[in-house]
């Protein structure tokens, strides 16, 4: 469908792109990876059509219909959500028009025989065949499930495009690129002005489109449950993985492992053929041998191993002063901003230690409950900060308070005090400010430095409780796992505002789900409660579909139906936990003969050549057996996973 061939794009001197190659078919589902500055948005702008190669072409079909989502993109503006989003309907809405114009036309006609009025009728034929393909009569329907689908509620259809944010009209942009139906979709960071549930149904879409994916995205999850291929750009270069991006992230390692063996053994070999041929480059009788040798070195190909960003993140929070037993405390706890309802009665406790994440969509009271437990706003009711609580927080648009005007060691040395003041370098230098990229501006910073400079500014002090709103945005994927990582570790209390299932999973073990004006709360982990949020959604939908029909069927059919549907998404949980089942149950019998092998061989190690002093034999041999008693624990948890779940629908039946 889409062919890129032998592309280079060159910028004054550099080379962005030397040479590359790849083709995009018909379904697939590509993830675009490579570290901030490879080249990613570029090559879609290219494809695109928005920029121009400096070598080579990009070849797909002139009639292909193309959706592409930029990350910043010019925004309409005049009209309501809904007729803005009805624009994606520009072709249907003409042939409507003249599906209409011709009927008008035949119905005044009586020369049933003749050319003209054959031709009228063949035309609207075609016109209406091509008015079902369209699905003509739907669009009005499917504009609504869309916009519902990205978070819009039916109240917002009829409001100006205007009284949005720039991420509320990003979505009614995407709203339009996804109703054109379009054979292929370019998407630069879709995600990163939606809410979970907007994710997730985002996520849904897309695994049922039919058509060729092309997406840059820095959501781990969101990148594994929709793509099957990996396309990473570095250097210049492009590897094509036929993998998901967590599949991916093994086989580079893999490939670059293999690569600096094969580039150590060619130096090596270089080094001696070069000693060789130093050596004997004077005596008669080596000459035929030296001269070989020169050829040989003139013709090798010389490995060259992808440079890597050795540059990570280095984050461990201070140590946190112990607090009290309860942190946080709300009664009764209400907002509103004018006349609008923000949330009301909310009620919670946090105790010391505590990890929880704030969830739910754009606009439901999260960052402004966040605002509120660090005193930045009043509220009605009582909140009741803890004993010996001290708060660090991170805002959603941090990088945007930090001064433009200081440099990076000035914002830092403006609230260093005592002796931390002896560890700002040391500390810069843990969030890759180094050198002289210390004495740079903040107004020159990009979106990610910034949030790490912010993220830097609490290590000055030692809280024990860190209030993060949306600390991942701007982040690539190493630092949120380096951030992750840390916040792991942090023995105070973390409350978390974030939209980043993978970021959340294994961090937080309670939910608080901020929705319709209330707050309430979830035991367990991210995933854990997007589960049972899909159950009560499917509940949900069927009830209204009940009500719609109320007058044609009865209670006892509506109950049997949601109870068919909550069958229907066990058996298809069922179906796939015994899928992972079964593929351990594979590993397993490997593993297990591996390591009988390993017992045979070591039984009579003399026979089988095993060397007892070599250490990497026995640290590969204890490696098995620790995979294998993880493998087992995986596979004990999933035969419960299944037996509880197969426990819920039965009594569904």
């Amino acid at each position: 469908m889409i062919s890129v061939n032998n592309l280079t794009l060159s910028f004054g001197g550099f080379d962005l792109f030397k040479g590359i190659s790849f083709q995009l078919n018909d379904n697939e589902h590509v993830g675009l990876v490579g570290k901030n500055g490879a080249g990613k948005t570029t090559l879609l702008r290219l494809i695109a059509g928005e920029l121009q190669p400096t070598k080579g072409n990009i070849s797909l079909p002139s009639d292909i219909r193309l959706g592409y989502l930029p990350q910043q993109m010019k925004l309409a503006s005049g009209k309501t959500v809904i007729e803005e989003t009805r624009k994606a309907f520009a072709e249907t809405i003409q042939i409507k028009n003249y599906i209409n114009h011709i009927s008008e036309q035949i119905s005044h006609r009586t020369d049933y025989e003749s050319k003209e009025y054959l031709e009228l009728i063949n035309k609207l034929t075609e016109l209406n065949d091509r008015y079902a393909i369209l699905e003509g009569d739907s669009a009005d329907a499917r504009a609504e499930q869309t916009l519902l689908g990205l978070g819009f509620k039916r109240a917002d259809f009829s409001r100006q495009t205007t009284e949005f944010s720039g991420g509320w009209r990003m979505r009614i942009e995407l709203a339009k690129i996804l109703l054109q139906n379009p054979q292929v979709l370019l998407l630069d960071e879709p995600t990163n002005h939606l809410d979970i549930e907007s994710i997730q149904w985002l996520e849904d879409y897309l695994k049922d489109f039919q058509g060729a994916l092309l997406l840059i995205s820095h959501d781990r999850a969101f990148l594994d449950n929709v793509t099957q291929r990996t396309i990473e750009i570095s250097l210049g270069n492009v590897y094509d993985y036929r993998v998901p991006y967590s599949q991916y992230v093994e086989l580079r390692r893999e490939r670059r492992e293999q690569q600096l063996a094969a580039y150590r053994n060619q130096q090596k070999l270089i080094e001696d053929t070069q000693e060789f041929i130093d050596r004997f480059r004077y005596k008669a009788t080596k000459a035929v041998q030296v001269q070989s040798r020169i050829k040989m070195l003139e013709r090798m190909d010389i490995i060259e191993v992808d440079e890597e960003d050795s540059a990570t993140l280095n984050i461990r929070f201070p140590e946190a002063p112990r607090s009290g037993d309860v942190v946080i405390e709300a009664k009764e706890v209400s907002k509103s901003f004018g006349n609008k309802h923000v949330f009301s009665d909310v009620h919670f406790t946090i105790e010391r230690g505590q990890k929880v994440a704030f969830v739910g969509r754009n606009g439901e009271g999260k960052t402004t409950m966040s605002r509120i437990i660090v005193g930045e706003l009043p509220y009605d009711g009582h909140l009741k900060i803890g004993h010996n609580v001290t708060i660090g927080y991170f805002a959603q648009n941090q990088d945007e308070l930090l001064d433009g005007s200081l440099t990076v060691l000035e914002t830092i040395d403006h609230v260093a005090v005592g002796d931390i003041r002896t560890r700002m370098r040391d500390i810069l230098g843990a969030f890759l400010f180094r050198g002289e990229d210390v004495d740079k501006r903040v107004s020159v910073l990009s979106g990610g430095e910034r949030n790490r400079l912010a993220m830097a500014k609490l290590m000055l002090q030692p809280y024990n409780l860190l209030v993060l709103d949306e600390p991942t945005n701007h982040l690539d994927m190493r630092s949120k796992d380096v951030l992750k990582n840390a916040l792991q570790a942090f023995n105070g209390t973390l409350i978390l505002v974030s939209h980043d299932r993978d970021f959340l999973n294994g961090l937080v073990d309670k939910i608080y789900e901020f929705t319709d004006g209330k707050v309430k709360e979830h035991l367990g982990g991210i995933y854990d409660f997007l589960q049972r949020k899909k159950l009560q959604n499917l509940k949900e939908l069927e009830r209204k579909q009940v009500e719609q029909k109320a007058k044609n069927s009865t209670s006892t059919n509506s109950e049997q139906k949601i109870q068919w549907e909550e069958r229907k998404e066990l058996d298809r949980q069922i179906r796939k936990l015994e899928s992972q089942v079964e593929k351990l149950e594979k590993e397993i019998a490997m593993l297990e003969s591996t390591i009988a092998e390993t017992d045979t061989k070591l039984s009579n190690p003399t026979t089988h050549g095993i060397d007892l002093s070599d250490k990497d034999f026995f640290k590969k041999y204890e490696s098995h057996k620790t995979e294998l008693m993880e493998k087992m624990e995986q596979w004990e948890n999933l035969l419960a996973q299944v037996e509880e779940l197969k426990t819920k629908r039965n009594k569904t039946n």
